[in-house]
């Protein structure tokens, strides 16, 4: 899969690209990442890419000029792409979307914006589909777009080591995780429970759906209108709910 970004701060990806699970994937060749230099495709000796707003107001607007001879160059290779805005006006970005995108025969080309916003023509005529990342500001797209490309990344088959353990993540199974132990046993008085001591699989297995749940019913309720529970979730929610009532304050 190939992912391609515009952006005037081409090192901020850098870091980020250069480490772990991205860094594997892009050598072995998984995935290709192009950062693509917005300045490289302006014509005065300034390399300008935004200039004051139209009707006035505050901020400046990037020119789009930029983005037509950007976009323009890089689908000139035939590689077929959907051009994707950061931008808060778009579809908030998801676990379901993440998927989606791993398994799309679609590779990805980025628009980073800065300053008060890009000219709208960009968006009108170039642009396939605007993504948020959440409903609060940002500086510019390069984190959003950074955030997007690590959750569609472990997605791709063979980019993780381990493919189970990816299967039981937060949000995969449509809920949060569970909570999880390592060695010592025992840590400043507080012991890893029992049952992921005694070797019995299908109890541990019981016992990780069940503080799934019990996470989930907790801290983020909401998620429960979009998951489908088995009758075996609702009998341990239940339970939760029995124990957390009897839980002292």
């Amino acid at each position: 899969m190939r992912f391609d970004v515009i952006t005037i701060f081409p090192e901020i990806f850098n870091a980020y690209l250069n480490e772990s699970i991205l860094k594997r994937a892009i050598e072995k060749k998984t995935i290709e990442v192009k950062i693509h230099n917005l300045r490289d495709f302006t014509r005065d000796k300034h390399r300008t890419v935004d200039d004051y707003p139209y009707g006035g107001g505050p901020g400046m607007v990037m020119k789009p000029e930029p983005f037509f001879a950007s976009i323009e160059s890089i689908k000139s290779d035939g590689i077929p792409r959907r051009t994707v805005m950061l931008s808060p006006q778009g579809k908030v970005f998801d676990q379901v979307m993440a998927s989606s995108m791993a398994k799309s025969i679609h590779n990805l080309l980025f628009i980073c914006g800065r300053y008060e916003a890009i000219d709208e023509r960009v968006r009108e005529e170039l642009v396939d589909e605007e993504i948020s990342i959440g409903d609060y500001v940002l500086t510019g797209g390069e984190l959003p777009t950074l955030v997007i490309i690590d959750s569609i990344v472990r997605l791709i088959p063979g980019v993780l080591g381990d493919e189970h353990s990816m299967q039981e993540e937060s949000f995969m199974w449509g809920i949060l995780d569970y909570p999880h132990y390592t060695r010592p046993p025992e840590f400043r008085g507080t012991r890893v429970p029992d049952v992921l001591l005694s070797g019995n699989h299908k109890e541990i297995s019981l016992w990780r759906r069940k503080e799934a749940l019990r996470r989930t019913m907790l801290r983020r309720p909401d998620l429960f209108e979009k998951t489908d529970l088995s009758g075996e979730d609702y009998k341990l929610l239940s339970e939760i709910k029995e124990e957390e009532k009897n839980e002292p304050d």
